[in-house]
C-alpha cells in the first residue's frame, strides 16, 4: 500500500500541490493576522465586528483553514480520482495486477493523508504566529487557546481528521455524477452545512456532530470503492 501511495504522489505531482498548500498557508496566516492585530475585523468605532461565541480568535482560524483545506482536498480528489475515472487513465490503472478497490483505496489515502499534515501545520503555524503576536500588540480577538496544553494539540489533530475526512462525502457525489465539479461543489456545500449559522445555531461548536460527521465520511469513502471490482469504467 505504501508503495502505491508514493506512486499516486508521484504520478500527481505532488510537488505542485505542496507549493500550492505552502501559498495557501501563507495567505491565510497573514489574513488571520490582519484579522487579529490591524483591526480590519472591527468597526469604524474600533470594537470587534463579531458574533456572540466567534469573538475568540480560535474561530476565524478553524473556520477559515477547515474551509480552504477541505475545498483543496476535493479539488486533489476530484484530480487524483474522478478526473481520472473521465479522461480513461483509470482504465490503464486497473490494468495493473492489483485489486482495483487496492488502488481507489491508495489514490484517497494518499490525497487524504497529504491533506491531514499540511491542515495541521498550517494550523499550528497560525497559532503560532497569532502566539508571538500577541507578545507585542493587543488581539482584537479573545485569546483562547493555550499552546502549552496537551488538549490543544489533541483537539487541533481530531478537528484536522474530521474535516479532510469530509471531503470523502464530496468524493463519492463526484463518483456518482461523474463529475470533477460536482465534487467541488458538494465541498462548498459542506461548509455552509457545517460551518454556517442559522440565528444562534451552528454545527461547527458541536460536541456530537464531528464524530458522526467522521463516521459518515468513512461510511462514504467504503461506498466508493465498494463496487470498484465489477464497476464499468466505460
Amino acid at each position: 500500500m505504501l508503495k502505491l501511495i508514493r506512486l499516486e504522489w508521484k504520478k500527481n505531482n505532488i510537488g505542485k500541490y505542496t507549493r500550492g498548500a505552502i501559498v495557501v498557508a501563507v495567505l491565510l496566516g497573514v489574513f488571520v493576522f490582519a484579522l487579529a492585530f490591524l483591526g480590519i475585523a472591527n468597526d469604524p468605532d474600533g470594537t470587534l465586528d463579531a458574533a456572540p461565541g466567534t469573538d475568540v480568535i480560535s474561530a476565524p482560524i478553524e473556520l477559515f483553514t477547515s474551509m480552504v483545506f477541505l475545498i483543496y482536498t476535493s479539488v486533489m480528489l476530484a484530480s487524483f480520482i474522478v478526473s481520472a475515472y473521465k479522461n480513461k487513465t483509470m482504465n490503464l490503472m486497473f490494468t495493473y495486477p492489483v485489486k482495483r478497490q487496492k488502488i481507489l483505496a491508495s489514490q484517497m489515502i494518499a490525497v487524504w493523508i497529504f491533506n491531514f499534515v499540511a491542515l495541521t501545520i498550517t494550523k499550528l503555524a497560525i497559532y503560532f504566529c497569532v502566539f508571538l503576536g500577541t507578545n507585542f500588540m493587543q488581539s482584537s480577538f479573545a485569546i483562547d487557546f493555550d499552546m502549552g496544553s496537551l488538549s490543544f494539540y489533541i483537539q487541533l489533530i481530531l478537528k484536522s481528521v474530521v474535516i479532510v475526512s469530509m471531503s470523502f462525502i464530496a468524493l463519492f457525489v463526484g463518483m456518482a455524477l461523474k463529475s470533477s465539479k460536482a465534487t467541488i461543489i458538494t465541498s462548498f456545500l459542506l461548509i455552509f452545512l457545517t460551518q454556517a449559522n442559522v440565528g444562534d445555531f451552528t454545527m461547527a461548536n458541536s460536541a456530537v456532530f464531528p464524530a458522526v460527521l467522521t463516521v459518515i465520511s468513512i461510511g462514504f469513502a467504503i461506498l466508493s470503492i465498494y463496487n470498484a471490482e465489477s464497476k464499468d469504467l466505460a
